[in-house]
């Protein structure tokens, strides 16, 4: 029995480091996790502050944009993500929590969802890790109806280039999502 519990307990540590979303992509919890593999792959962070047990459009974004098979091609060429959670009902370890709220914090986010690019550097005399922020999405708003993740991708496209240039990589080395010929106007969407 103990051993059972001890495996259980592994397991879980284990969990905490991903979140769950079923959508064959992986999403980190840990932020230096997540700028490790940011750092060796060249691709930037990809923030995505949500709240997953209480927030609607959260909810709606992941169903119309990321569960798109668009976006997990994309999303696993492009971006490292990170959950950022900020739940009502289910309780978050304290570190988890002050990491999340700490780039809330940094980020100035007021309404979910909200999604950043970005990527840190540390400073050689400091030590501290520095943000470099390329842009931010929210939902597509504008969209056509079941087009949600063309408008996000399109919009996504031109803040990864930023970043793809800024990382060192140069902006021709991002691998876009498909373009459509009739390219949404909107670019960023609403947070609401």
């Amino acid at each position: 029995m103990k051993r059972l519990f001890s495996t259980f307990f592994v397991l879980l540590l284990a969990m905490g480091a991903m979140a769950q979303h079923g959508d064959g992509l992986e999403w980190h919890t840990d932020l230096m996790k997540a700028h490790e593999l940011s750092k060796t792959s060249h691709k930037p962070i990809f923030g995505f502050f949500t709240g997953s047990d209480w927030c609607g459009w959260c909810h709606k974004l992941e169903r119309d944009v990321f569960a798109k098979p668009a976006f997990v091609k994309w999303a696993k060429e492009n971006v490292i993500l990170l959950e950022l959670d900020f739940p009502r009902r289910k309780q978050l370890s304290q570190e988890l929590q002050q990491q999340n709220n700490g780039l809330q914090q940094a980020f100035q986010v007021q309404g979910y969802p909200t999604i950043w690019y970005f990527s840190m550097t540390q400073d050689a005399a400091s030590g501290k890790m520095n943000i470099n922020a390329y842009g931010t999405q929210g939902y597509p708003a504008g969209s056509e109806a079941g087009k949600e993740e063309v408008t996000f991708l399109n919009a996504g496209n031109d803040i990864i280039a930023k970043a793809k240039a800024d990382m060192g990589k140069g902006a021709t080395e991002a691998k876009p999502a498909p373009k459509v010929a009739d390219k949404p106007k909107a670019k960023a969407g609403s947070k609401k």
